[in-house]
């Protein structure tokens, strides 16, 4: 019995069943997704939000009107007269000539909506008039002209 108590009194069995016991554990292999799902929910509000301010074009002066806005579901197909008579077509630069070409093929993958054109207001109308010519000739009836609202007038 003085065996067992001088075993107790220095910590050997003690000492032991401790590093024992930790041998036998499991490693904590459960990954906390908590905060990766709170950084998740960040990331979509800041892009819902900023999703809307990406919509990029040609900067253009366009000519104010009283028109009220026209309203759409599907992302417009718009065509762009720059003040010094450049067109582009969304927003890459175009030769007036390759129009026609350009929006049959868009036409042959479906695209039956409307083609809004926007012409700056310093342009020529004759620049305007002939990029809706074309437009008509390439089988798009449906053409809106873009315009800015009147300062003064809201939507009414």
């Amino acid at each position: 019995m003085a065996i067992y108590m001088n075993s107790h009194q220095n910590g050997t069995s003690r000492t032991r069943s401790t590093r024992h016991s930790r041998r036998h554990q499991a490693p904590m292999s459960e990954i906390n997704v908590t905060p990766m799902v709170d950084v998740m929910l960040v990331l979509l509000i800041v892009f819902m939000v900023a999703a809307p301010l990406l919509t990029v074009g040609v900067p253009v002066n366009l000519p104010k009107t009283g028109a009220k806005p026209l309203t759409g579901d599907n992302e417009p197909l718009a065509i762009t007269v720059k003040a010094d008579g450049k067109v582009f077509l969304q927003d890459t630069a175009i030769e007036t000539s390759n129009l026609v070409s350009k929006l049959r093929a868009i036409s042959a993958t479906g695209y039956e909506e409307r083609i809004y054109v926007r012409g700056d207001k310093d342009v020529a109308y004759g620049d305007v008039a002939d990029v809706v010519a074309r437009i008509n000739a390439a089988g798009f009836s449906k053409v809106a002209l873009v315009t800015d609202l009147k300062s003064g007038q809201g939507n009414k």
